[in-house]
């Protein structure tokens, strides 16, 4: 396989076309519709997604559950100190970025009366293990927590995200960031899917804060994707394989689910998975996906450049800016087929 460039994933995007706030309702976001074997590029509503879909067909969602992972506390000295909870390890162990002076393992924050941060070790630059220490840690991070919303949104947390930076099946807590791909999901819209005798099933995978690492290497075989957590139920791969046996398609919904399932193909499993998909990958279980417009020289957009092509998709990048579609996390969708 010839070496491919960092370079060669990039594309010009206005400022203006990253998506600040939610489109509401969920499922009126716009949808481009890219087909690989015909190479064409179809645009609508999220909403009428069922349309290009099969009776029969499954849908697979990561059911992660975003947790307010950003904390404010003080040092005993009362210095102030924020900290950003990036990896779950479990739920009174993470990675953390930790922001003030003189931070070194042993050091207790105080966030509250009843809830503590110990720094364990330093990892990296800013990036510490932590232990949380109180009755219930999940309970208190909901408590005292606040949503960290991507940067690139440049804003603070409003109740706005509470609700809509969340899919409707959040279910497990540990994700700091959105799979978001499914936020274009709402109730009618699941509604008319089960309707058409779509199936749906669903994994767990907590999205880092790697998410949103650059890929700082020249050539992208050299990038590493940073270990995020997941597990695969039974139910969901008996799903995937009767799906298979009846000729239908397995569409992922993101890019988290297309990792989780082709890290062991066919395989139920709980732990942690780094694949890292660029060009060349062979998919074996996954079909279609659907996904949010990426981040140029990012690790999704080469994820799915692997998928339909590289010149196919930023053909339709290029499109997107020109049709003023919305990116990022709170943009719109686009489903590959």
């Amino acid at each position: 396989m010839i070496s491919m460039r960092i370079e060669e994933f990039d594309y010009e995007l206005p400022e203006e076309l990253i998506a600040k706030y939610p489109v509401v309702p969920r499922h009126n976001a716009k949808l481009m519709v890219l087909n690989r074997e015909e190479k064409s590029i179809k645009h609508d509503i999220f909403i009428n997604l069922p349309e290009y879909l099969e009776e029969g067909d499954l849908l697979v969602f990561n059911n992660t559950k975003v947790i307010p992972a950003r904390l404010y506390g003080r040092k005993p000295t009362g210095g102030k100190v924020e900290i950003v909870l990036t990896d779950f390890i479990k739920p009174d162990e993470w990675k953390a970025l930790v922001g003030g002076k003189k931070i070194k393992p042993g050091l207790i924050i105080e966030v509250a009366p009843d809830f503590k941060v110990e720094i364990l070790e330093h990892i990296e630059e800013g990036k510490f293990r932590v232990k949380l220490h109180g009755k219930e840690p999940l309970k208190l991070i909901d408590k005292y927590g606040h949503i960290p919303i991507p940067p690139y949104i440049k804003r603070e947390e409003e109740p706005i995200d509470r609700v809509y930076y969340q899919t409707i099946f959040a279910q497990e807590k540990g994700a700091v960031a959105s799979p978001t791909a499914s936020l274009h999901f709402s109730e009618e819209l699941m509604e008319k899917l089960k309707n058409k005798g779509i199936e749906t099933a669903f994994i767990t995978l907590h999205v880092s804060y790697g998410t949103f690492k650059p890929v700082k290497v020249e050539n992208i075989e050299e990038h590493k994707v940073d270990p995020e957590y997941v597990k695969i139920p039974r139910e969901t791969v008996k799903k995937i394989m009767e799906t298979k046996d009846r000729g239908n398609k397995v569409i992922a919904v993101g890019t988290t689910v297309v990792r989780a399932l082709e890290t062991k193909p066919y395989e139920s499993f709980e732990g942690w998975t780094d694949l890292y998909i660029y060009p060349g990958f062979e998919f074996k279980v996954v079909d279609a996906m659907i996904t949010n417009f990426h981040l140029p020289k990012s690790s999704l957009l080469i994820l799915v450049s692997a998928f339909a092509g590289k010149g196919f998709i930023l053909k339709a990048y290029n499109e997107a800016v020109k049709r003023r579609y919305r990116f990022y996390s709170y943009g719109d969708g686009m489903l590959i087929l």
